[in-house]
C-alpha cells in the first residue's frame, strides 16, 4: 500500500527507493564505525578538525570497505529480486528485469514439461529441454554479473581487514 500511495507502481523508482536505506546495512555500518580506533579520531581533533572535517576526511575514507560490502549486499539483493517486478511492474514490459524474465522462462518450462510428459512417445518430447538444464543455465546467466563485479570490490574487503592497524 505504501508503494502504491507513493506512486511508485509502474515506475523505475520502485527498484531504487525502497532499498536505499536498510536497517541491516545501517547496523553493519554503525558497527564498523564503532570498531574504528578512537586514537585516529582524537588525533584529528587535536589537529583542529571539526566534526564534519573529521567525518569526511578521516572516518568516511576508512569506511570504504564497509560501504563496498553494503553495496555488494544491496546489488546482489536487487539483482536477484524478481518478485518486485511481479508485484509492481508486471504490466509494464519496458520495466521488466532479467530475473523476472528468467522466472517466466522457468515457469513456462515447468508447465511445458508437464504437458510434454503426457505425450511421452511423441517426437516433440525428444526435443524438449529439461527444467533442470534450464535452471542450471539460468543460474549461470544470473551469477555472471556478480562474479564480474566482485573482483573490483575485493580490494576494499582486504583493506577492511587491516583498518585496525594503528601505529603507536
Amino acid at each position: 500500500m505504501l508503494i502504491r500511495d507513493l506512486g511508485l507502481i509502474n515506475s523505475f523508482w520502485v527498484y531504487i527507493l525502497p532499498g536505499v536505506i536498510g536497517v541491516f546495512n545501517l547496523i553493519i555500518i554503525r558497527s564498523f564505525i564503532e570498531q574504528l580506533p578512537e586514537s585516529v579520531i582524537e588525533s584529528a581533533r587535536i589537529d583542529g578538525a571539526g566534526d564534519f572535517r573529521t567525518f569526511f576526511n578521516i572516518v568516511f575514507p576508512l569506511c570504504l570497505p564497509v560501504l563496498a560490502t553494503v553495496a555488494l549486499f544491496t546489488a546482489v539483493y536487487q539483482w536477484n529480486s524478481w518478485f518486485d517486478v511481479f508485484l509492481y511492474n508486471s504490466s509494464n514490459v519496458k520495466l521488466s528485469t532479467l530475473q523476472y524474465e528468467l522466472q517466466k522462462i522457468l515457469q513456462n518450462s515447468n508447465t511445458t514439461s508437464s504437458a510434454a510428459s503426457a505425450f511421452a512417445g511423441s517426437a516433440a518430447s525428444s526435443l524438449k529441454v529439461s527444467p533442470v538444464s534450464i535452471r542450471a543455465t539460468m543460474t549461470i546467466v544470473a551469477a555472471v554479473p556478480m562474479i564480474v563485479i566482485y573482483p573490483f570490490l575485493q580490494k576494499y574487503f582486504v583493506k577492511g581487514m587491516t583498518v585496525g592497524g594503528v601505529k603507536g
